[in-house]
């Protein structure tokens, strides 16, 4: 078998050291690895003119159409980095004579959310929900649901302790039925509800998103799902502060990431206010990193909300 041949069995297995030129703005982007792959194509680390780049490329036109409108829209929202930057389009015509679409997108350098609370400490877990949510909230009031969120489409920026979304696959307008699910993260898969856009199928993969963290290898639905996932929580000690708002969250009692947002801040300014209470190097240390990440997170909001009673 040539090596054509079997790039083309196996649809877009593109190898190392390969030139992809646009067909139509002929740009030519070098791709050094494979960094994912799901139902829609292959994401690929790539270089141009010495800059690393993310490079998604498929056969379905029209779900990448879709992909890189959800990107556009996006980006209208300024300063709150929903998704990686959107930096080029075209269509790839290759060494077969198959014709293929990719986009370009910001290459995020980062590590995963699960690897840096390991790395850096249980008091950052309020940071990144306060984070997750705050980016929930401005998608949904684009009109837009995540869908697949998962820790594989999170990561942390290594440039400052940010999360950020990496791959916009799966997100979906609000109200109709969710393109694109992972098993664990999703509600209908637990029986817990239904696959509907909606601000409160996000809300639950965020819970799953965090139970991910320290249930590495997951674990199996059962018959009683809302109590299998309740005790789960309760099991993990760094979740016990937050599981009042996570079983809300899994139990479909919000309706917007704003009211859950709200609840966190409020939990964690009250948190903090008995923590400098209780004094100590340890606990000064967690004050003031979920001071300034709170305040980062969130800017104003989330600091008018540490000054409620």
């Amino acid at each position: 078998m040539t090596k054509n041949s079997k790039w083309k069995k196996h649809g877009i297995d593109i190898p190392s050291g390969t030139n992809v030129t646009g067909k139509w703005y002929q740009k030519t982007y070098r791709i050094i690895e494979k960094i994912g792959a799901g139902a829609v194509g292959s994401v690929y680390l790539c270089t141009i003119n010495g800059r690393k780049a993310a490079l998604k490329i498929s056969k379905q036109g029209t779900s990448m159409t879709v992909e890189v409108n959800v990107l556009k829209s996006l980006q209208k929202v300024r300063e709150h980095h929903l998704g990686p930057y959107l930096l080029d389009t075209d269509d790839w015509e290759a060494p077969w004579g198959e014709t293929y679409s990719f986009y370009v997108m910001e290459y995020i350098e980062g590590e995963s959310m699960a690897s840096f609370i390991r790395g850096n400490g249980a008091e950052w877990i309020g940071v990144f929900m306060l984070q997750l949510l705050d980016k929930l909230d401005r998608l949904h009031q684009t009109g837009w649901v995540f869908g697949d969120l998962k820790l594989d489409n999170i990561l942390i920026d290594r440039s400052s302790p940010k999360v950020r979304f990496v791959d916009v696959g799966g997100t979906t307008q609000t109200g109709r039925a969710i393109k694109e699910y992972t098993e664990f993260y999703d509600r209908g898969y637990w029986g817990l509800g239904s696959r509907k856009a909606e601000p409160s199928y996000d809300l639950f993969s965020l819970v799953m998103v965090f139970l991910a963290v320290f249930y590495p290898n997951h674990f199996p639905k059962t018959t009683t799902p809302e109590q299998t996932l309740f005790t789960k929580i309760d099991r993990v000690k760094a979740l016990v502060p937050y599981r009042y708002m996570l079983k809300k969250a899994i139990s479909g009692k919000y309706t917007s990431s704003a009211q859950m947002k709200h609840e966190v801040a409020r939990m964690i300014a009250q948190r903090r206010k008995k923590t400098a209470k209780a004094g100590g190097k340890q606990q000064t240390r967690l004050v003031i990193v979920e001071t300034f990440l709170l305040l980062l997170a969130a800017a104003g909001y989330y600091a008018s909300s540490l000054l409620l009673p």
